[in-house]
């Protein structure tokens, strides 16, 4: 396993919800730890328990990227993880659905992930180490409603992402895994109710599952975690 100690991971939509769960629990095991989110001052830097840079980081900002990525290099020296967190879900089916909210969601699912992974990945690679962890849903695993087919589609794409990221940077011990949760109980969620006797799955057990994930060896790369909130057919 990876030792935590002193490593830096960025983590993208760390204001709530399972980034801000990860952030607390990537700090408190001994990670320093680089937040971006659009509304940075939502973040309370004491509530951490290790070093923390918090920066305004928009997923539509075509340099926002950048700006997050040398924020953090000036900070800290070297960036060796990133957690791909931040992510909207707009209902959009295939006859109704808004050109444009598929639009925003492709934007800031699939574009704005792929600009930060442009942004870091040679500091990944010169880590030897470089982790990346992207929370894809289990939405980009298939259509379980017909009504979120936007959404899916942004998340198959970014699925794409993180194979992109395994095959480009694999040489250079980068590894990359895409989280894939079904219903997480957050904001996003708020409106879903689940059947009786089925329950929404906590912040803190996906962020624990992303800590697992960054910790392994490079020779012990795993590529997709399901992380199941209901019964579902075998994907």
């Amino acid at each position: 396993m990876l030792n935590p100690n002193g490593r830096v991971v960025m983590i993208s939509g760390a204001n709530r919800g399972i980034g801000l769960a990860t952030a607390t629990a990537l700090s408190a095991s001994g990670y320093r730890v680089s937040l971006g989110a659009r509304n940075p001052d939502s973040i309370d830097a004491s509530a951490f328990a290790g070093q923390v840079e918090i920066h305004q980081w928009d997923a539509t900002e075509d340099q926002a990227s950048e700006d997050w990525a040398n924020a953090t290099r000036h900070r800290f020296g070297a960036i060796d993880a990133i957690v791909l967190n931040a992510g909207i879900m707009i209902t959009a089916d295939l006859e109704h659905g808004l050109e444009s909210d598929i639009d925003d969601m492709w934007n800031v699912n699939f574009k704005g992930p792929l600009r930060l992974i442009r942004a870091v990945l040679p500091d990944l690679k010169a880590s030897g180490h470089g982790r990346v962890v992207n929370l894809v849903s289990l939405s980009g695993k298939r259509l379980l409603s017909e009504t979120t087919f936007g959404y899916a589609a942004s998340k198959f794409a970014s699925m794409a992402l993180t194979h992109a990221i395994r095959q480009n940077g694999w040489d250079s011990g980068v590894r990359a895994t895409a989280v894939c949760p079904g219903l997480v109980d957050t904001d996003m969620v708020n409106s879903v109710t689940v059947p009786e006797g089925q329950t929404k799955i906590t912040p803190a057990a996906i962020a624990a599952t992303v800590a697992y994930a960054l910790s392994l060896p490079n020779e012990a790369s795993v590529a997709e975690i399901l992380v199941n909130s209901r019964l579902e057919p075998s994907l």
